[in-house]
């Protein structure tokens, strides 16, 4: 239904007087982006070669005012981007969607030059041509896949592919003979620049192989690859085998290590844990021990007033002072009869008749 009626509107709008080749005039306003309809969505980009296009159709480029505008759906804006693409990265990627998005409705033609043209015009390629096809060929981005691009874009070339505009970075490409391959499409008025990725490029990856050449040997060696595939020799097959057990050695040593500084950072969480612990609980037995045996302990307390019971189950009870006081009419005298009163010496010369001696003991002398 939404189909339907942006075609009737389209429609519509070519009966007006003045408008453009995608159906739109000045006082229309911008319309919304028109969803892509391509096939590379859920399929591989087709090749150029392989599709059947009608010529029958005359075609004329539109202005970069009217591409901006927005075309109908029959009707999208060609845009053309050429390179090598090899090594596919996200730099690519990312250039081929700026491209795609320059216009509301853009039909992406990638161009990707040959084997042949690349190593005599630029140089060796790590991915072969086939490679680097299909590589583009399944970027979201793209529409349509022309191989054995040209390395200069003829007039010729840009009629029989019926491109509008020319998408490709803004910095001058010398190649060929030429201070700027792009020079006379700038001039042609189909140029739309597009921003390059910093930090990454095709030549930055082969720069980190080759810095790391003996890494990557190694790690294609312990994957399986014989010497001969790497083009390595038997004494550096050896050297790398070599090279590759004492890094093992290495990294057990430094596991080894590691594990060790775990176990002693254990201990020591442990041990610093069991010293607080014995500190409370020494904190907590001097405290006891104070508490029981100190000065002011619970024992002397206990002592003292055992002490005062004790004095105080032995002594006599005493009268209250106040207590009206009576003489004591004194004790009779108590005579033991054993005892014996000595009576005085006898005057000499009178004999005495002897006595038995008797001791006077009081009530109190008696208790």
């Amino acid at each position: 239904m939404e189909a339907q009626s942006i075609t009737k509107s389209v429609s519509r709008k070519r009966r007006k007087d003045n408008v453009g080749p995608n159906g739109t005039t000045d006082e229309d306003p911008v319309p919304v982006k028109v969803p892509r309809h391509t096939m590379g969505v859920s399929e591989p980009a087709p090749f150029s070669d392989e599709l059947k296009v009608d010529r029958s159709k005359p075609y004329r480029r539109v202005s970069m005012q009217e591409a901006k505008l927005g075309t109908p759906l029959e009707r999208p804006v060609r845009v053309y981007a050429d390179g090598i693409f090899d090594l596919f990265h996200s730099g690519h990627a990312r250039a081929l969607m700026q491209a795609k998005n320059l216009f509301p409705n853009t039909h992406l033609i990638v161009g990707v030059c040959s084997d042949e043209l690349t190593h005599n015009l630029k140089g060796f390629t790590v991915m072969n041509e086939a490679e680097r096809y299909d590589a583009v060929q399944h970027c979201r981005y793209v529409d349509e896949v022309v191989r054995n691009a040209p390395w200069t874009l003829t007039p010729e070339f840009l009629q029989k592919h019926r491109i509008d505009f020319v998408a490709h970075d803004d910095i001058p490409y010398s190649s060929a003979g030429s201070d700027d391959v792009y020079k006379h499409i700038k001039e042609a008025g189909m140029f739309a620049p597009t921003q390059r990725t910093e930090g990454i490029s095709t030549s930055d990856i082969i720069t980190r192989i080759v810095r790391d050449y003996d890494v990557y040997v190694r790690r294609n060696l312990q994957r399986g690859y014989t010497a001969k595939e790497l083009n390595v020799s038997f004494i550096n097959e050896k050297r790398f085998n070599l090279q590759e057990r004492v890094d093992k050695v290495k990294k057990k040593v430094k596991d080894v290590e590691e594990k060790s500084k775990e176990f002693v950072q254990k201990v020591e969480e442990k041990s610093i844990d069991m010293i607080q612990k014995w500190e409370e609980k020494s904190r907590e037995f001097i405290g006891n021990f104070l508490e029981m045996f100190g000065p002011e302990g619970a024992l002397k307390h206990m002592l003292k007033e055992g002490k005062g019971r004790m004095l105080q189950a032995i002594s006599p009870k005493q009268s209250p002072s106040s207590s009206p006081t009576r003489e004591r009419s004194p004790s009779p005298s108590f005579r033991w009869p054993f005892s014996a009163k000595i009576s005085p010496p006898a005057s000499p010369g009178r004999h005495s008749r002897p006595t038995a001696a008797t001791y006077d003991i009081s009530e109190d002398e008696e208790d």
